[in-house]
């Protein structure tokens, strides 16, 4: 029989862990266990980036990309419509703009896990 180093109860030797307390018996953790390991705190995603990471997904979704209506060649409108507005008949692009929110939102996910607070 062993006794728990914590609560002195009497433990077979077939035990590794107190069934009172829980604590480690064996003898080479008592030699590892008494120094304490530090409390590491955890890292925390950089908010900064996750705040403009929401700010572009709204603009994003405020100005969307527009297709050029059918009966016109194909053309990038890009930025243009803040200067000038598509042609009536133009319609919103989903397929840009889907792939437009997954860009963004992986980007700002990545962004925060690599420039993390520590």
């Amino acid at each position: 029989m062993q006794l728990c180093p914590t609560c002195s109860r009497s433990q077979p030797e077939i035990n590794r862990f107190c069934v009172q307390c829980g604590r480690r018996l064996d003898r080479t953790a008592e030699r590892t266990s008494s120094a304490e390991p530090r409390a590491i705190p955890p890292d925390q995603l950089n908010l900064s980036i996750l705040y403009g990471m929401v700010a572009a997904l709204i603009l994003a979704l405020l100005f969307p990309p527009w297709e050029t209506p059918p009966n016109q060649t194909p053309e990038f409108l890009g930025m243009h419509f803040i200067l000038s507005p598509p042609a009536a008949e133009a319609v919103v692009s989903r397929m840009l703009l889907t792939i437009e929110l997954v860009t963004i939102a992986i980007a700002g996910m990545y962004g925060a896990f690599l420039f993390r607070t520590k």
